[in-house]
């Protein structure tokens, strides 16, 4: 090989910030991911203090991982048709259906307002969209069921409307979210497609393994991090979380990183002292920047319905929740949920999640989701 092409090679793997130092991929158990050392002065809400050294831990045996995933070029409400297979078949069509058997009167709204509560939109969400429909269709004097469908849809998506906020990464150093919720919703899941997400935006981006309770987490968020080049903050299985998260925030303030994502154990919505915990996270964040977290997600799982509303009410009361990400929609036939969710909670919903890959994540579009799940196309 030639010394200008092996010059070129050199150009090409520093741009991964590598080193050139090759790692096998059939065997990443005697190989250190990455190491840090920070010790640098910052300043802690006026207060100054010194970070100690910091590495990444050997990760599990994970395979040929791409590191990089481009994002879909299809269009969103293509992807959003596929996906919401489920609650477009349970949901959508089956409201479409009423419209072409029933006549405007009574009974055909009662059939509407039975199929809403059975694809899990909620009593008083049902009773609103209802009202509406019934009062706005007599003032218009509407005798044509396909024009009182699509005032319904319009409906629809003025309830989504209100919660329509995508996520502002704004430009202070680093924007902290702090991601919690209940066992199983896929708070991890959700981290790793917002990793790839920023990622792929050109931030930088550091994890902090605040899951201290199951070794299983941290080493999930580890492999997280080595999909994705971006280093992890973790601690042994039963260290505090919190100072997990206080050693991460500091390392990404030190570092100069755009986004730092903190994971945090599932916990029962109910468990008073398990949300204390989470309450102490986040006074421990506020001690480096008095705005931290700057963003407190909460994940729902679309499947337990009306359950979700219940968790979001209790988590909002204690730590005041700033926006939702809504998980397995591609699994559920009651995506009807999400109009409660909005109805009642009047909490930004960031993304929608589905599916395992890590490019299943959109930015919330009111629109696009009821278009999705009226949609005659699969």
């Amino acid at each position: 090989m030639s010394k200008e092409n092996n010059s070129k090679i050199k150009r090409f793997f520093s741009w991964f910030n590598l080193n050139n130092k090759p790692v096998a991929k059939h065997k990443v158990d005697d190989i250190v991911l990455k190491h840090d050392t920070v010790s640098k002065n910052v300043v802690l809400c006026g207060k100054s203090t010194n970070i100690p050294s910091i590495s990444d831990i050997t990760k599990k045996d994970v395979g040929d991982i791409p590191i990089f995933e481009k994002p879909n070029k299809n269009k969103i409400l293509s992807i959003l048709i596929n996906k919401l297979s489920k609650t477009k078949n349970n949901f959508g069509l089956k409201i479409k259906n009423l419209f072409f058997k029933k006549k405007i009167e009574h009974l055909f709204y009662e059939d509407i307002s039975k199929q809403l509560l059975l694809s899990d939109v909620g009593l008083e969400t049902t009773s609103e969209l209802i009202n509406n429909l019934m009062k706005e269709s007599r003032l218009k004097s509407l005798n044509d069921s396909q024009v009182v469908l699509s005032l319904l849809k319009e409906n629809m998506v003025n309830i989504l409307k209100r919660v329509e906020k995508p996520l502002n990464i704004i430009s202070k150093k680093p924007f902290s979210i702090l991601v919690v919720g209940v066992n199983g919703v896929g708070k991890t899941s959700i981290i790793g497609k917002l990793t790839n997400n920023f990622k792929n935006q050109g931030k930088s981006v550091i994890l902090a393994a605040g899951d201290t309770f199951r070794s299983a987490a941290i080493d999930q968020l580890k492999i997280l991090g080595h999909k994705n080049l971006v280093s992890v903050i973790a601690r042994k299985c039963g260290s505090d979380p919190a100072s997990v998260i206080f050693d991460a925030f500091s390392a990404a303030k030190a570092k100069n990183i755009d986004v730092l994502i903190a994971d945090t154990a599932g916990r029962i919505h109910n468990d008073i002292n398990l949300m204390e915990e989470l309450k102490k996270i986040k006074r421990v964040m506020k001690k480096i920047d008095c705005f931290a977290p700057d963003e407190i997600m909460l994940v729902l799982d679309s499947c337990i319905g009306q359950n979700s509303i219940k968790q979001a009410k209790i988590f909002n009361e204690a730590l005041g929740i700033t926006g939702l990400s809504i998980t397995k929609l591609d699994g559920t036939a009651k995506g009807g949920v999400i109009f409660s969710i909005a109805r009642q909670l009047s909490i930004p919903i960031r993304y929608i999640s589905f599916g395992e890959k890590i490019s299943d994540i959109h930015d919330f579009n009111s629109e696009n989701f009821v278009d999705a799940i009226f949609s005659e196309h699969t």
